[in-house]
């Protein structure tokens, strides 16, 4: 985005700071700045929240070069973090590309609660600071399950449904019920003048409508000359599939169900729609 700062970079993944962040961050600070004995206390909350945000992404990221994906940015602004992610396009690396990011709240669930509960006798900033940000945590990730996209809740019912009705139907689907969740947070928000909350239905209902236009315009290549022994359906025609001898991304019918780079042959081939193994040379060709 323009207007952005890198911060660092970990284990090839850089992360990158909108400017308005930090305008966001001063005004969080000041408004938080009653909840405490000092203003340190406020802009440590704040801290803290960058910190489970960044932790979140990282956890897209990490989990979507896992599995062989692309994951080499992460953007923190106001309304959150964004974890660009490009995982296979199979709905099994793309649902746990997405799952991981609610898991790292839910881990940190148990700790934080743990840490405000031994505090929580105690009349101070201390024990106020660890209770909010366990609330903070447990709020992050109830929100992002919601399911309306581009939310992670929102992204992970388009990968289940992805199993079931392909690629194009799902990202539909997710789509339509994200702008009926994003409208209906929106006409919330407006009755009871929630800003924060109208930027955020808005940008919802602006990446649904996005999503639902791609939905029904983009098109997967496939190899009508090969269909899946167990579920019937022709292979998509994308370089998919990993070599596990060299970590080479290539199209296995393309390639003749050989790596291109080391010469690694593949007597079985996974499908991307069912997920079910079977000999290469079992995938007949769809003479219809």
């Amino acid at each position: 985005m323009p207007g952005s700062i890198q911060l660092f970079r970990l284990w090839g993944i850089r992360v990158f700071l909108h400017w308005s962040w930090l305008l966001v961050a001063f005004y969080q600070i000041k408004v938080r700045n009653g909840a405490y004995d000092s203003v340190l206390w406020s802009a440590a909350e704040y801290v803290a929240l960058f910190c489970i945000v960044l932790m979140h992404e990282f956890g897209h990221a990490l989990a979507c070069l896992s599995v062989g994906g692309r994951a080499d940015r992460i953007m923190l602004w106001p309304l959150g973090g964004v974890a660009y992610v490009q995982p296979p396009p199979r709905p099994g690396p793309m649902l746990w590309s997405i799952a991981a990011g609610p898991l790292v709240n839910l881990v940190l669930v148990v700790p934080l609660y743990l840490l405000a509960g031994a505090y929580s006798d105690q009349e101070s900033s201390l024990s106020n600071f660890l209770s909010m940000l366990a609330f903070i945590n447990i709020a992050l990730l109830v929100f992002n399950m919601l399911p309306i996209y581009p939310l992670d809740g929102g992204q992970i019912l388009r990968a289940l449904l992805w199993f079931v009705v392909g690629p194009q139907k799902s990202l539909k689907v997710a789509s339509v019920i994200g702008l009926a969740g994003a409208a209906a947070g929106l006409i919330w928000a407006i009755s009871v003048w929630e800003p924060w909350i109208i930027l955020m239905a808005a940008f919802a209902g602006m990446s649904s409508w996005a999503g639902f236009q791609q939905s029904r315009k983009a098109v997967v290549p496939l190899h009508s000359e090969f269909v899946c022994p167990n579920c019937h359906q022709n292979p998509p025609s994308l370089p998919i599939w990993g070599c596990d001898n060299c970590g080479q991304r290539f199209d296995t019918f393309d390639a003749k169900f050989q790596c291109p780079r080391c010469g690694k042959t593949f007597p079985e081939t996974g499908c991307p729609h069912c997920n079910a193994v079977a000999p290469s040379g079992a995938w007949i060709r769809d003479i219809k």
